[in-house]
């Protein structure tokens, strides 16, 4: 491609809009364009690396044995009603309705679109198993939009699906997936790792994993051990279970209701009773599905896991009560509720249930009580693990290692569905008894613009974007630096044909503009080799650097040919 001839606006200035790295240098660099909040338009430089995104996702999906096929994006509304998610998918979901007063959705997911396809297609375990993905784009009415292509409204994904005549089928292909998506992160070049998590709203019984790709802005936060190769989101990560050393409460071992005038938080109290935060036992009320509130009590330096709360109680959501709801829960306002004497189920977290005793709200405005011991005072209705883990906590998994807490991008997410789906659909087959069974599903995304912007947050310099090869737009960019000269543009021209008779793809920088203008425009584009040609052309020489690093070498054109497609061969 002649540069003269492309379509490149390139921003000497950050944009006001962009918040992020990546964000940032892909407006800049002319790869996308926003033309309106979550909703981007990919220009020729972006679209080339989607499309080799496409390209690596599809080979690893054949690799594993899946078909492609392509789903509508349009779906009627009485599909989501009849899986139960058109009104826990909340106000994400994109609805319309068609001139004849039917209702549809934009696909965010394809599930219920699939599941209805192969229940009319396939009847009989002697079609099974079966995998299919397509690539498409998916559509949610995200409420804030941000960081770009990574928290879009219309964003780009595959998403594929399995069905199985058993829960041992599903996990072959649960496990082929799997390493298809480690397979399509190493080739990205990305820092990553595959993590334990939560299914949320895609539901499943029998687990799920993300991929997580490191950066500071990340959304997620997992836990990985630094020994073993345990590693979990935040929203279902776990630690090995210890009791905690806190320094005898003052005073006699009896209850004693001590006066706490305007001391709400955990911060405030522990400085206002001279104690530990671990020495307090907190109470949060929560409601479940909007109708049932429960107790979640925690030690005071400790945050209750929501999810894990939502899983054990098998709820569909749950939110934090208002002021309101805790004062009919406990009798006092927020900032001193109590695990003791309350109406209401109590979850008591397991590291609060071993402590000897500490100090809880007294369900009274302005009051505390010390010296309550949860194991003889709370009269619990669950005991188990509702809260995060925190930095530098002991390992579950190899009970040696160390978890640290680092964030990331989730670019893609798998599940083991199971018959969530196939039962409430209907997808059943004929097993070899004749019998008719549900068949057992798993379904797997992966972001494909989301990963763009993903390998951009992880290869960036201070003057712009560093490609991977394999993802690069294209694999050389040919700069003569004065396309006045008749030797440097004739050079010039000879690579360019060179490489595009052995399939090289090349981007000629023809522009009459100054030296500057041109090295800044390819710093900021970041293709991975770079020739210049310049006043040595006359004796056929020409300088060869690759993006990211400093050094600059002078060669022959055949040396620097040799050395492109080199890493090819």
């Amino acid at each position: 491609m002649r540069q003269s001839q492309l379509l490149l606006p390139t921003l000497r200035e950050v944009p006001a809009e962009a918040d992020s790295a990546s964000h940032a240098w892909l407006l800049r660099a002319g790869y996308i364009r926003q033309l309106a909040a979550g909703v981007y338009t990919y220009l020729p430089l972006g679209r080339r690396v989607l499309h080799k995104l496409e390209q690596i996702v599809r080979a690893e999906m054949d690799r594993a044995g899946a078909q492609e096929l392509l789903l509508p994006a349009l779906q009627p509304a009485e599909l989501w009603r009849e899986s139960g998610r058109y009104s826990r998918y909340g106000a994400e979901l994109m609805r319309l309705i068609d001139r004849h007063g039917r209702e549809f959705v934009l696909g965010p997911t394809h599930e219920e679109a699939i599941t209805s396809l192969l229940k009319g297609e396939v009847h009989s375990y002697r079609k099974l198993p079966v995998t299919v993905y397509q690539i498409q784009t998916k559509f949610r009415d995200e409420r804030r939009p941000r960081f770009g292509l990574l928290r879009g409204r219309e964003f780009l994904m595959k998403d594929a699906y399995s069905f199985d005549a058993d829960w041992a089928g599903l996990d072959v292909s649960y496990s082929m997936m799997y390493q298809a998506y480690r397979n399509i992160m190493q080739r990205c070049e990305l820092n990553y790792r595959a993590v334990e998590a939560d299914s949320g709203t895609i539901g499943g019984e029998g687990g799920s994993h993300e991929f997580i790709a490191f950066a500071g802005i990340g959304e997620d936060v997992v836990a990985v051990c630094d020994h073993c190769e345990y590693a979990a989101n935040i929203e279902k990560a776990a630690s090995l279970h210890h009791n905690a050393t806190i320094p005898p409460l003052p005073g006699d071992a009896a209850w004693e209701k001590i006066h706490t005038p305007g001391v709400h938080s955990i911060e405030e109290l522990t400085q206002f009773l001279q104690v530990t935060s671990a020495a307090l036992i907190k109470t949060l009320i929560y409601v479940l599905d909007g109708k049932q509130p429960v107790a979640v009590v925690v030690r005071g330096d400790h945050e209750v896991n929501e999810l894990k709360v939502q899983a054990y109680m098998n709820a569909e959501s749950i939110e934090l009560a208002d002021p309101a709801a805790v004062e009919r829960a406990t009798g006092a306002p927020p900032g001193f509720a109590g695990p003791l004497g309350l109406k209401i189920p109590i979850l008591l977290d397991r590291d609060v249930s071993t402590l000897p005793e500490g100090i809880a709200g007294a369900n009274e405005r302005d009051y505390h009580l010390r010296h309550v011991s949860p194991a003889k005072d709370i009269v619990t209705s669950y005991i188990g693990d509702f809260r995060n883990v925190m930095e530098g906590e002991t390992c579950p998994k190899c009970q040696a290692g160390k978890l640290t807490l680092s964030r990331g991008i989730e670019v893609g997410h798998i599940f083991k569905l199971g018959t969530k789906y196939s039962q409430m659909l209907g997808a059943s087959y004929l097993d070899r008894n004749g019998k008719r069974q549900d068949m057992i599903m798993g379904c797997y995304g992966i972001g494909i613009s989301r990963l763009l912007s993903a390998v951009v947050e992880q290869h960036y310099d201070e003057r712009g974007i560093v490609w991977p090869a394999a993802l690069a737009p294209y694999r050389v960019h040919i700069i003569p630096v004065s396309v006045k000269d008749r030797q440097q543009i004739e050079l010039a021209e000879q690579l360019y044909e060179q490489l595009a008779r052995k399939g090289i793809e090349a981007l000629l920088d023809d522009r009459d503009e100054r030296p500057g203008i041109k090295f800044n425009d390819a710093d900021l584009i970041g293709i991975p080799y770079r020739i210049i040609v310049g006043k040595a052309a006359g004796q056929g020489e020409i300088e060869f650097m690759k993006r990211g690093e400093a050094e600059v070498e002078k060669m022959t054109l055949e040396e620097a040919l040799s050395r492109i497609t080199a890493p090819l061969e």
